[in-house]
């Protein structure tokens, strides 16, 4: 669990550098999004084929994930035993607590983000002949969607707080009180990026600064 998430978080900082080449431009961000799905590692692999071996990458990473999350909660069902045992969380942030329900929230917006800007079948303003940054521009020139995106985003990064700093304790780097102080800066460091990195450019096309 603490690898897929580690590379979801990987995946989630790339997607958040391409997002933000809206700044430069149509050209330049149509120019990303069309190398990503043609030409990247070509001729290592054949053009075209990176972006779906990338995709099955990481759909397996998802439902692995996934799988571990069912997999630890149902042990620690058993693990229980008694009904009779005190389950209130003790020095337990409210990222930790919400964890299985903030998976579930980002589960099923995934999905709607890829209907809407891989498979084009939920059209947020756009139409099937948009390129990927005029997708981009008129989706966010409405206000819903911006919001929408906002309060997911805040899951998202409620997420990566917890899951960051669980997944390096996981494998081993919570060593020691000095340490587990860095994993927490690192943690809101890395969730704080995503928020403001991801949010700036929806923002930036609401109030016209990216036409």
């Amino acid at each position: 669990m603490a690898v897929t998430g580690l590379i979801m978080i990987g995946f989630l900082l790339m997607h958040m550098y391409g997002n933000l080449k809206v700044f430069f431009g149509a050209e330049s961000f149509d120019h990303y999004a069309h190398w990503l799905k043609g030409d990247i590692l070509y001729p290592i692999v054949p053009a075209g084929w990176f972006i779906w071996i990338f995709r099955a990458f990481m759909l397996a990473a998802i439902v692995l994930h996934a799988w571990s999350a069912a997999t630890l909660y149902l042990t620690a069902r058993r693990a229980r035993g008694s009904n009779y045992v005190n389950s209130k969380p003790i020095q337990q942030t409210y990222s930790a607590r919400t964890m299985r329900w903030g998976g579930v929230i980002l589960a099923g917006f995934l999905v709607f983000h890829i209907l809407q800007f891989t498979t084009q079948t939920i059209k947020t303003g756009f139409t099937s002949e948009s390129g990927p940054y005029e997708m981009f521009v008129l989706s966010f020139q409405q206000w819903w969607m911006v919001l929408i995106y906002a309060l997911w985003m805040v899951t998202v990064c409620m997420h990566i707080r917890h899951g960051f700093w669980s997944a390096f304790a996981t494998l081993g780097a919570n060593t020691s009180a000095k340490m587990r102080t860095w994993l927490n800066i690192g943690a809101y460091a890395v969730a704080v990026l995503l928020y403001v990195g991801f949010m700036i450019a929806p923002v930036a096309v609401l109030i016209g600064v990216v036409r």
